[in-house]
């Protein structure tokens, strides 16, 4: 798998901005991306990183309605990147 499709978007919510102040970032990946290469993206697209460890989950999809019409919220993995102190990604700065 090429490394610029692992990192699909940021995952923007109350929990991961609270991550933040501790060097967490949460991104929504591929369901099929390694820590590995989870590691290697982040490294890759934000050149002076260094990414200390990455815990992955999977959310699992939910059962949606509205109305008459049913449908499925789809699932993700999610990676949960803690970076050295100091280091920061560009586009979660000023989201404090």
């Amino acid at each position: 798998m090429e490394l610029r499709n692992v990192i699909l978007a940021p995952v923007q919510s109350e929990q991961s901005y609270a991550g933040l102040e501790h060097n967490r970032y949460v991104f929504k990946v591929h369901k099929d991306a390694t820590k590995g290469q989870i590691r290697a993206a982040v490294e890759q697209t934000n050149p002076g990183v260094t990414v200390l460890s990455v815990n992955t989950s999977t959310v699992k999809s939910k059962p949606k309605r509205r109305g008459t019409f049913q449908g499925t919220r789809p699932g993700y993995k999610r990676a949960v990147v803690k970076l050295k102190d100091g280091d920061t990604i560009q586009i979660f700065e000023g989201v404090h």
